[in-house]
């Protein structure tokens, strides 16, 4: 420890004067931590204040002596503020870092300390390795920009709409359970509430109808605006002109590839990020594997799941469909030459190795236009008329008129 202390000084004096800053981000309060390389120094601040932020900065600097145009090298961890402190940060000329939480090593003790001052002296230290050359302190948050991150925000409301008309859902049906009777929920359940009976011919009880069409009031609530978003979806990919709308028409002329699970792939993945090769994309997935060996001890533990979660659950879909829709790719060739003849088990591991493969090869349909060896295009999209109609969702195929 001494040694590290030792070298980072000496890094520090070698190089011209900075200001570290490491903001550990409460609800109420910001714990801000300043080091110059050698003295370390914190301050608390009401959480969201950027005035008393800058205020503190300038304190900072004037407390060691720093002139005004000294660059200042600042990081915080990614969480429940975003990415709009960072933009804050890089506009006003600081060079910040957001930085992934779950990487940043701790002590492996059972019982550590822990507190707000502790962990942001933690980070300062680590700012100042990392800025020293030290990549591997932690991993470093790539972070969009505003318009590809609100061009994520349509799919992620989706996904929260169909869980909430879930819930609404099963609560209907849960309840009408409690008397024996069970009614699927759709646009006609208002109608046919009324005409339900009990096991003994009575209508059901008043206050649970009045609680009944409470309930479908908010269901059909969520049922509409999910209609109305994919409608907006649907109009978007055929005459959008972004870069995630031109990926998505890209992708959706594969079979077993729907515009819905296009709009994930393009808006969560492809249309913001650059990768270099394919160990990148399988590992921004979480889709690769995570050996464990010590001594004679080896194991594997399966794929990290360290990446984006809706694009893993997403491309796991994909496999199965491209299995279905693309039987005489290679991809589906090499899937049942290595696992048809296994058990279940062994089919369900090979599925995720055709997600991985399969995703690197929707990269590079995406990125270079190289269609997957074997794979078939569609005759064609689904027609323009489908913009004004009615929609339904099927699983991992995207969303197609229903007439």
């Amino acid at each position: 420890m001494k040694e590290t202390a030792t070298t980072l000084r000496e890094h520090d004096s070698a190089q011209k004067p900075v200001l570290y800053m490491a903001l550990e981000l409460g609800d109420k309060k910001w714990r801000i931590a300043f080091s110059d390389g050698s003295r370390t120094r914190q301050v608390s601040i009401p959480g969201g204040d950027v005035a008393a932020l800058e205020q503190a900065l300038t304190k900072a600097k004037q407390r060691w002596g720093l002139a005004g145009a000294t660059p200042v090298l600042s990081c915080y961890e990614a969480g429940r503020y975003g990415f709009w402190l960072h933009h804050y940060l890089t506009n006003r000329g600081v060079q910040n870092v957001v930085v992934d939480s779950a990487s940043i090593m701790v002590d492996r003790r059972a019982r550590r300390a822990k507190t707000d001052r502790l962990d942001a002296d933690s980070l300062v230290q680590q700012l100042r390795r990392w800025h020293g050359g030290e990549r591997q302190v932690w991993r470093v948050v790539h972070v969009p920009s505003a318009a590809a991150e609100d061009q994520r925000r349509p799919q992620r409301e989706w996904e929260r709409l169909q869980r909430e008309r879930t819930q609404q859902s099963n609560r209907i049906r849960g309840l009408l359970r409690l008397h024996g009777l069970d009614l699927k929920v759709g646009r006609e359940f208002a109608e046919r509430l009324v005409e339900l009976r009990q096991w003994d011919g009575q209508a059901l009880p008043p206050r649970l109808v009045a609680e009944l069409r409470r309930e479908y009031q908010r269901w059909e609530l969520v049922n509409n605006q999910l209609l109305a978003l994919a409608k907006e979806r649907v109009a978007e990919a055929r005459e959008g002109q972004t870069s995630a709308a031109r990926q998505v028409r890209q992708l959706a002329r594969l079979m077993g590839v729907g515009e819905h699970g296009a709009w994930i792939l393009a808006s969560e993945f492809f249309s913001w990020r650059e990768f270099k090769n394919r160990k990148e994309v399988g590992a921004l997935a979480g889709l690769v594997g995570t050996p464990y060996q010590s001594g004679k001890m080896v194991r594997e533990q399966g794929i990290s799941k360290a990446g984006n979660r809706r694009v893993r659950k997403l491309v796991v879909e994909l496999a199965w469909c491209w299995l279905r829709y693309q039987p005489q790719s290679a991809l589906a060739k090499w899937f049942w030459a290595r696992f048809g003849e296994g058990s279940g088990r062994m089919r369900r591991v090979g599925i995720v190795a055709v997600a991985r493969k399969l995703l690197v090869a929707l990269w590079r349909w995406v990125a270079q236009g190289l269609l997957p060896e074997g794979a078939v295009l569609k005759p064609a999209l689904v027609p323009e008329t489908a913009v004004t109609g009615k929609y339904v969702l099927q699983p991992a195929t995207g969303l197609r008129a229903a007439h």
